[in-house]
């Protein structure tokens, strides 16, 4: 009796293994094979007849041949897989064409590619790209902006520099589109996108997202020393020319706009533990106030309420008088302070 329920146990695993392969190996197939559709379709249809094959002679008791047959054939599509290399060379999507390039000389950052688009629609912008210098010492905030598109558990997450001047800038990690390509999460697990880490100006990569593509924003102000502001921006500079010397794949759950900035984060505070809405980035802001990174006083709740930014943004737009755009943004912000007169 034992030895027949062992055997069971056996054959349901290994038919996990061969199932969840094969549903891979589909989706591997569709995303990267260089082919006409119908030839993806048709290379899916195959490998997933080759799997449920053996899953089919495995419980008639002839597993030996087809299971081998079949992890020699998903050996050699693993060795295809690895010759999938990330690439500088596409036709890219006009908002991801440059790279930025960052020169540092002691206290001065010089940064190439500052993007500064004017957006009318997703499709109907005025390209502008823009050389822009910052001063280390005169960085005096931080603001982690959540852009929701998809529900309360996935956010697209940016992070804002404030200068003593007025000026901000913002670091966006996204996928590195082509021309006429759309995001996917799903392809995102398959090396579909590279990875781009964008500089922009607030009005271009906040507002694009609430006047343009109809995202919900919320703003929070960081909690964290000048000297690791400072090092925070340095990281994120430091990111951009490692994608600059070598491209690196995006990946929709180990190297997304959320993980990375986690990553940059740790090498600023040391010791911040992991967390699974570093994953779910629509929740990362209660990650941030549970560890004490959101301005102190002020409950989750409140927080979330003072710093949703939408409608400050949408009402820029239909004001010709309005004020700066990153000052608008902010009325109400906890831990901003207000702006004195000129």
């Amino acid at each position: 009796m034992i030895r027949i329920l062992l055997r069971f146990l056996g054959r349901l695993a290994l038919s996990l293994v061969v199932l969840l392969s094969a549903a891979w190996a589909c989706a591997a197939l569709w995303y990267q094979l260089p082919a006409p559709d119908l030839l993806k379709i048709a290379a899916a249809v195959l490998w997933g007849g080759f799997g449920l094959a053996a899953i089919v002679l495995l419980w008639r008791g002839k597993a030996a041949r087809p299971l081998l047959s079949y992890a020699v054939g998903f050996a050699v599509l693993l060795g295809w897989w690895g010759t999938i290399q990330p690439s500088q060379d596409r036709a890219w999507a006009d908002d991801v064409a440059r790279q930025l390039v960052a020169h540092i000389d002691g206290h001065m950052v010089t940064m190439e590619n500052v993007r500064n688009f004017d957006w009318r629609s997703d499709t109907d912008y005025t390209p502008r790209w823009e050389t822009r210098r910052y001063d280390l010492d005169r960085i005096r905030s931080v603001d982690v902006a959540l852009s929701y598109w998809s529900g309360p558990a996935i956010a697209h997450t940016l992070v804002s520099f404030g200068f003593d001047d007025g000026r901000f800038v913002t670091f966006s990690i996204e996928i590195r589109k082509e021309r006429g390509e759309r995001f996917s999460s799903i392809g995102g697990f398959f090396r579909q996108f590279e990875t781009s880490l964008v500089a922009a100006d607030e009005h271009d990569v906040l507002r694009v997202r609430t006047n343009v593509r109809g995202e919900d924003v919320y703003m929070y102000r960081v909690h964290l020393p000048q000297a690791e502001m400072r090092s925070l921006f340095l990281a994120y500079l430091g990111e951009g020319a490692a994608l600059v010397r070598a491209p690196s794949f995006y990946n929709t759950l180990t190297a997304n706009c959320t993980t990375i900035v986690y990553d940059l984060a740790k090498r600023v505070v040391p010791g911040l533990p992991m967390d699974y809405r570093l994953l779910a980035s629509g929740y990362l802001p209660d990650y941030l106030h549970d560890v004490g990174g959101l301005t102190p006083g002020h409950g989750m709740a409140a927080l979330r309420a003072a710093g949703r930014i939408t409608e400050r943004a949408r009402a820029f737009d239909r004001n010709p008088d309005a004020e700066d755009f990153s000052q608008a943004i902010r009325h109400g912000v906890p831990g901003v302070a207000a702006r004195p007169a000129p």
